[in-house]
Formats: C-alpha cells, sequence, structure tokens
C-alpha cells in the first residue's frame, strides 16, 4: 500500500493543495474521476459565463434602438458551433492540467473514483493508498427532486445544458436559484421561449428589494408560473408535459421539447464509503467539519461544497489557501475566520451581493441607515438608458460602518468589487460619500447610494 504524506480527493478547490504541498517536499497524491479541475472549470462557473457572453451580446442586439442603431436583419447565433466552441475551450483548459502535475516533483495523479476502505485507507481501483493527512474536496451535484415520472424522461440538469448541441424551441425549467435563471437566461437570448416553474420565489436568498425588482423585471421576458406543487411530467413524441397545481389548486399542463431541471445541489458524499470511516456527514450528506475544517475522523480535513458552508468557487480557494497555510506554514493554526462572502447573478439584469440582506440585520436587531440610488438616477445610468436597477448601501448606524451592499443592474458583479474593498477597510459613510469618483463612470451609483444614506442619517 502507497503512503504518501498528503491525500486530496478532487481536483477542483482541491488544487489549492496538491501542487503547493508537493513543492514543500511533501509526497502528495490527488485522486480525481472526472476530468481534471473540477465542477467550475469543467461544468459550471466557467463554460456558463462564457454561453452567457453571447447571451448578453444577443440581449444588447435587442436593445440597440433604445440607441438609434437599427440593425438591418436580426443577428443570429450558431448554437451548435457555439456549445463546441466553449466546451473545446474548457476541455484544452482541463487536459493543460495533467502535465502540469506529472511534472511537479513527489505528486501523483489517481484517475479514477475514491473510496474510504477504512479510516485513512482509499482504493482508486486496484490501487490501496493512504496518508498522514486527507482531504475532501468532492464537490457537489445536481440535486433531481422526486417528481412522479421525471425519472423515465430525458430531462437535462446543468450538464447537459452546457453540452447539448441542439438547440430547444421552448424550454421548460424546474427551480428559481441563480443556476436556472441564468441557463433559462442563455436559452432565452438566444431564441428559445423558456417558461420558469417556481415554487415560492425567484432568488429567494436575496434582499427582498432586489428580489422584488428582478421579478419584476424577469417576468417582461419569461413566463413564471408559481406552482404549489408539481404533480406529474411525462414524455411523449419528443415532447414534455409538466403537469402543476398553482395557488388556487387548478391543475394546469405546460408542453415543452426539452426541461431543465434546476433545484440546487447535493453533495459528492455517497460513494466515498464515509460509512466505513469516522467521518460524519449531516441529514443532507454535507460532511461535518469543525472551525479548522477538520472531520470528525482523525487527521482527515474537508473543503468546498462537499461541506456546503458556502457554494462558490472564490469560497473553497479561500478555504483551500487557508487550509495550507494551517496545516503546512503555520505552528499554532488559528480557526477559519470567514469574510462577508460575496456572490453575483450573472442574467439580465446582474444581481451581486455582499453582507447580509436588510431582512436578517434587522431580524438580528441591527439598527441601520439605508442609502439607495437607482441607475437611472445617474449620469451613465442615462447614457445607458436605464430603466431598472439600483445600488443599496446598509450602514451600522451607530458607527456609520459600511456592512452589507445589494446591487441589481448593469455590471453589477464588477461594481460590487469597490464596495466589498469599503467593507473590508470598515469605511465608514462619509469616507465613501466623500470620496471623488470619475464623471460620469457607473461607480458614481455608489456615490448616490451613500449620499442618500447621509440624508436618511440627519
Amino acid at each position: 500500500m502507497d503512503q504518501f504524506d498528503l491525500i486530496v480527493i478532487g481536483s477542483g478547490g482541491g488544487t489549492k493543495l496538491v501542487r503547493p504541498v508537493a513543492n514543500l517536499g511533501k509526497k502528495v497524491a490527488i485522486i480525481e474521476k472526472e476530468h481534471l479541475g473540477g465542477t467550475c472549470l469543467n461544468r459550471g462557473c466557467i463554460p456558463s459565463k462564457m454561453l452567457i457572453h453571447t447571451a448578453d451580446l444577443m440581449t444588447e442586439f435587442e436593445k440597440s434602438k433604445k440607441f438609434d442603431v437599427f440593425l438591418k436583419s436580426k443577428p443570429e447565433v450558431d448554437f451548435e458551433a457555439l456549445i463546441k466552441r466553449v466546451n473545446e475551450t474548457v476541455k484544452n483548459e482541463s487536459d493543460s492540467i495533467k502535465p502540469l502535475y506529472h511534472k511537479t516533483k513527489n505528486l501523483t495523479l489517481f484517475e479514477g473514483s475514491a473510496r474510504f476502505i477504512k479510516d485513512k485507507v482509499i482504493a482508486v481501483g486496484d490501487h490501496k493508498i493512504t496518508a498522514k493527512r486527507i482531504v475532501l474536496a468532492t464537490g457537489a451535484e445536481a440535486m433531481v427532486p422526486d417528481i412522479k415520472g421525471l425519472k423515465e424522461t430525458p430531462y437535462i440538469t446543468y450538464r447537459q445544458a452546457l453540452t447539448n448541441t441542439e438547440k430547444p424551441k421552448k424550454l421548460i425549467v424546474i427551480g428559481a436559484g441563480y443556476i436556472a435563471v441564468e441557463l433559462g437566461y442563455f436559452f432565452q437570448a438566444l431564441g428559445v421561449e423558456v417558461h420558469f416553474i417556481i415554487r415560492s420565489e425567484l432568488l429567494r436568498r436575496e434582499d427582498q428589494e432586489v428580489k422584488e425588482e428582478f421579478t419584476k423585471s424577469f417576468e417582461k421576458r419569461f413566463t413564471l408560473h408559481k406552482s404549489r406543487e408539481i404533480e406529474s411530467v411525462s414524455y411523449e413524441a419528443n415532447t414534455f408535459c409538466l403537469k402543476y397545481k398553482n395557488f388556487e389548486n387548478k391543475s394546469i399542463s405546460v408542453l415543452a421539447d426539452q426541461l431543465l431541471v434546476a433545484t440546487g445541489i447535493k453533495p459528492n458524499t455517497d460513494q466515498l464509503g464515509l460509512e466505513n470511516t469516522d467521518i460524519t456527514v449531516d441529514e443532507r450528506g454535507f460532511v461535518k467539519v469543525d472551525q479548522m475544517m477538520k472531520t470528525t475522523a482523525d487527521d482527515v480535513f474537508a473543503i468546498g461544497d462537499c461541506v456546503g458552508n458556502y457554494l462558490f468557487r472564490h469560497s473553497v480557494n479561500f478555504e483551500g489557501e487557508y487550509l495550507f497555510n494551517a496545516l503546512y506554514t503555520k505552528e499554532v493554526p488559528e480557526p477559519i475566520e470567514y469574510p462577508f462572502m460575496p456572490h453575483a447573478v450573472f442574467t439580465t439584469p446582474q444581481v451581486a451581493s455582499i453582507g447580509p440582506t436588510e431582512e436578517v440585520l434587522k431580524a438580528q436587531g441591527v439598527q441601520l441607515i439605508k442609502g439607495i440610488c437607482k441607475y437611472s438616477d445617474s449620469a451613465m445610468g442615462m447614457a445607458l438608458r436605464s430603466d431598472e436597477g439600483f445600488v443599496k448601501l446598509l450602514f451600522e448606524k451607530m458607527s456609520k460602518k459600511l456592512i452589507a451592499a445589494h446591487i441589481i443592474g448593469h455590471e453589477a458583479s464588477s461594481l460590487i468589487h469597490i464596495l466589498m474593498a469599503f467593507i473590508r477597510k470598515k469605511a465608514s459613510l462619509d469616507d465613501i460619500a466623500d470620496m471623488i469618483y470619475i464623471h460620469p463612470a457607473l461607480p458614481e451609483i455608489v456615490r448616490n447610494a451613500a449620499r442618500d444614506a447621509k440624508k436618511n442619517a440627519s
């Protein structure tokens, strides 16, 4: 049985520990059952945003008349070529990782599924390996709800949505989270009729005012079906039939030639043989860890989606870097301390956020000063002819420190970074309102929101 200093299961966020530890002279094994690079590179963030960039271009073409630009013919997208190009780019990037691993001294790549035989002993095919330390970074996969008839149909999840080269004419999307709205937006922008089946509300974890603005915008372009219960799904003659009950208890049927299930994710832990170890998981299958990212088994750690503290690539990168430092560079490691974790939703309009929502802060008893500025109430907003979107800033009343920011609108995913820096540096209301901003750049909306907060503070 081969002995290592460190075994990492998963080549997504786990890469933050692999080569850095090997470069310290430690003997490292990395195990990957699919393409190297993990979910983000192969079937998540990167390919989806490459596709969504094309959707953004098509959306801008649609808006061209607002700017007195008239196209002589409607732009068309070669859907098959687009999907093939994106997947070829992703594959080339993934394929470039293996040579790096092979030329890294002290590093061994095992390709296959990992399964614990007992604590600290892992089988990969015919190999049995062990290590002083093990890190689980196995990620997550699509969660498929238990709906009558669904498993007997050729539905797709985000995996197939990013690789299928045949464009549907009409698409049903089950789900209302960020994966659902991003992929639904992509297909709609490329000419697909998209229907959403929603149990509660779009982007339900976002700030309430953001959700209301987002829903108002989304309803203009999509058909939203508010469902109390999905009764069944069937497939016949190349057509899906989804039946649901609305909130008046009336049964409704929706037909389409494709069905996308985007109802969340579940951790990739059920095939790891954890029952043969002291590692424990919660009722949903997420690995339980302490503040040092340590599992309930000695010298076994876990990071990323399989833990479920946060479900972003930037969060697992943070956890991986923390764990590397805690295990290999610090004599006395400290517990992980998460900063406010930012996130963004890449659709139209974009949504971005850092810090708690106004509703959460009020429930915690925090006294707030709120400032809001609409995109339309700014010089760049006028240039963009914005008819939706705003920046919302939340300050703690006594200290006047910025503690949260929520944005919906053009380039929200970029604009949020200035507010991330303000929060990181503990900026006050005066710091933000009194800074000189380039005119007429988009960040002036941030200044205007801060000025609104100053009015509300007096």
